[in-house]
């Protein structure tokens, strides 16, 4: 009995397996069918047109610089200041038009109180403050 057409005798066979090759590529086949029409979507996106007559950007305000210590307290730029002041005083900046608004720089000890910093970004988010951030200084 023969187990292959080769005249050698008991050699293996060298020719290769194309079948599964043949059904991978079956496959992708049928994945960049399904997939290529979506491509041809087109998104309308309307984006900003430069303008002739722009004035160059002011210079931004200071930022206010707002510690909270571990033990609750708030300085507002290294200065003092109860949570009713800091409310008020935002409410003055909160005031102003959103490009002449300071940035709020929350500057919290990793062992505040999640309470007194959620009241905080509370309250200047309530005023309408849109310009709040973070500081990370690792001491």
């Amino acid at each position: 009995m023969a187990f292959s057409s080769n005249s050698e005798g008991g050699a293996p066979m060298a020719d290769i397996n194309v079948t599964p090759l043949v059904d991978v590529m079956l496959v992708l086949l049928i994945i960049f069918m399904i997939t290529a029409p979506m491509l041809t979507h087109k998104i309308s996106i309307d984006l900003p047109q430069p303008t002739k007559n722009q004035k160059p950007p002011e210079n931004p305000p200071a930022p206010i610089k707002l510690k909270i210590t571990q033990n609750g307290s708030l300085y507002m730029n290294d200065t003092p200041v109860s949570e009713s002041d800091l409310k008020l005083q935002l409410e003055v900046y909160a005031a102003k038009p959103v490009e002449k608004q300071p940035e709020i720089q929350i500057d919290a000890n990793d062992n505040a109180e999640y309470d007194v910093v959620a009241k905080v970004l509370s309250d200047a988010k309530s005023v309408g403050m849109k310009k709040i951030g973070f500081l990370n200084t690792d001491q």
